[in-house]
Formats: C-alpha cells, structure tokens, sequence
C-alpha cells in the first residue's frame, strides 16, 4: 500500500485519509495536502490541522501490483481501516473520498463508524450500486427521454454521452481492453484524457487547468506501474462480489456525513442551481446523519484538483464541528 503522510502542525491534527478515484492518482490532491497540515501557513487557523494522508488505491499508481483479483471498494475499506488503526496507530480518523473513494468512504462509514470523525464525500453513491441483470446499465433500464421537457431530455442525453460507454466497455471489456491501452502509450493516453476532458468543468480552460505535466504525471503512474488493467478491474468487482451489510441498522451509513458538490459535474440531470443540486442529496436513503451539503459553482469530476479550495474549506468546516 503505498501513501503520502504530511504532518499536521497545530495544537491537535485530527488524521485525515484522502482517497480518489479513476482515473485519478493519488497526486491530484495534491494542492490540498499542506493547506489542510499546515493552515496557519496558508492565512489559517491552526486548530483546523489535519495529519494528511493520501493513499493510492490497491491496484493504483505505487500500490501495484495487486495480490487479489477480487479487490473493490469493500475489501478497499478493509485495508485502509488497517492502514490507518493498524499500521499508523490512529484510534480514529477522518475521511475526505471522491469517486471511487466516495464508495470506500460510505463503507468506513458503515462497517468501521466508531472509527472515524467523519466522511467528506463528493457524491452520494449507493452501496448497492452496479448490482442486479442491468448492472452495467446507468439509466437502470428506464426509457430515459420520453416525456422530459427539452431540456430535461438535453441532460439525459449529455450524461448518456459522457458515462454510459465508460461504464459498459469497464464492466463488459476491461480485460479486453487492458491488453491494448498496457501495449500503447499513446493509447493508454488517449483513453485516460478523453476522461480528464469530458468530466472535469467544461466552462473551464482545459489546458491551463490541466497542464501538461500533470498529465504526463498521472498518465506515466498508470503506464510505468503497469496499473490500467488492475484500476478498471475494480468496476466489474462491484458486480461480481457485491457489497453485503456488516450490520442490519438503519441507516446503513452512521458517520457523520458532508458532501463536497461541484456544478462542473456532468450528472445528475435536471440539477443545475445550487438549490436543485443540494436538494438531490440524501435520495438514496443509506445516510442517517448528514451534518454539511456544500454546492460550488466551479469544478467538476477532479474536484480537489480543479476547484481545491472548495475540498480546502469543507473538510475545515465539517471536521471543525466533529473534532
């Protein structure tokens, strides 16, 4: 397991676990790690400091190459458990996860609740997620335009374009797939930046946002670590082995929760307002306390690399009331 450590200085660092996504790398938090160590540093209060942690995925970047095939957000949330009581020695932790490490975040904070401060996460996804005959299905079956108004209809179509052939070709053809992104640099590139175009804010500026290096950088952890095929594997492992409760109270989750929600996302359709996009949280019933729902206008999918002050200030803020 291979993780970043950046020492809180300040009166009481709370611990911090960062998780990310895909296709991300553990460097797109980057430009949080020492403003959440070190606030004072960065116009601050001390009080707020955090002992940063950020971890790459198993089967991700430099926690490569896998031992188990069957690797997924819960056998995830299992080791980082271990990472951070275990072999860091923290009674107790705080979480900050986007995308995939949203998923494993809402499993902390079910199986491991006395464990945790809390969890900061960017979306609300369901546990049960990617289950049933249309696993691989993201409109989960529904005729998805008839009826809508024009503009409900425009963002089906847009969330249609931007994730449905993701999704299928991961779930269905991973495998498949890995044989030929892991034979071409230039392939492998391609793939990875059609993502880092069409989810992160299209308002913005693309390069200046998404400078060169850092694509470089990221691309070459995935490339030099050998890590596409082990990184996509993890979609069809929510499938075959789902996730099953570790307990029977409701609401499954009973962290204290925040959300971390930037307007750049393509989805959920028919949410465009701060307002509608708010409001949309808490839908899937599995979050019993639900304590900050914090809109931004600029960002989308690479959150704390796109907008980082928005992550820099919510987790300050929920973790402040929970510390």
């Amino acid at each position: 397991m291979h993780f970043l450590r950046e020492q809180g200085r300040g009166s009481a660092p709370v611990p911090l676990l960062l998780l990310h996504g895909w296709p991300w790398t553990f460097w797109d938090w980057s430009k949080v790690i020492r403003p959440l160590a070190d606030p004072a540093a960065y116009g601050g209060d001390p009080a707020d400091a955090f002992d940063v942690v950020v971890a790459s995925l198993p089967g991700y970047a430099f926690s490569t190459p896998l031992t188990s095939e069957r690797e997924n957000f819960v056998s995830m949330a299992d080791r980082f458990h271990e990472l951070m009581t275990g072999v860091l020695g923290y009674q107790k932790f705080a979480v900050g996860g986007a995308d995939q490490g949203s998923l494993i975040g809402a499993q902390l904070g079910h199986k491991y609740a006395d464990s945790l401060y809390g969890i900061q996460l960017y979306d609300e996804m369901p546990l049960n997620m990617f289950q049933g005959d249309r696993f691989w299905d993201v409109t989960a079956g529904y005729p998805t335009t008839d009826g809508l108004s024009p503009q409900m209809r425009q963002d089906v179509l847009k969330f249609h374009e931007t994730y449905v052939s993701h999704v299928v070709t991961h779930m269905f053809d991973g495998q498949t797939l890995t044989h030929a992104l892991q034979d071409s640099p230039a392939g492998m590139l391609a793939w990875l930046l059609k993502r880092w175009r069409t989810w992160s804010d299209r308002r913005a500026d693309f390069d200046e946002v998404f400078p060169v290096d850092h694509i470089l950088t990221n691309a070459t952890l995935y490339w030099a670590n050998q890590a596409i095929g082990s990184s996509i594997r993890t979609y069809r492992n929510m499938n075959l082995y789902p996730w099953t409760p570790a307990h029977d109270r409701t609401p499954p989750i009973e962290a204290p929760a925040g959300f971390t929600i930037l307007l750049g996302e393509a989805h959920p359709p028919g949410a465009h307002t701060p307002e509608e996009r708010a409001a949309l949280v808490g839908r899937t019933g599995f979050y019993g306390d639900i304590r900050a729902v914090n809109v931004h206008e600029t960002g989308g999918h690479f959150g704390p690399w796109e907008n980082p002050g928005a992550w820099i200030h919510d987790l300050r803020s929920t973790f402040r009331e929970l510390r």
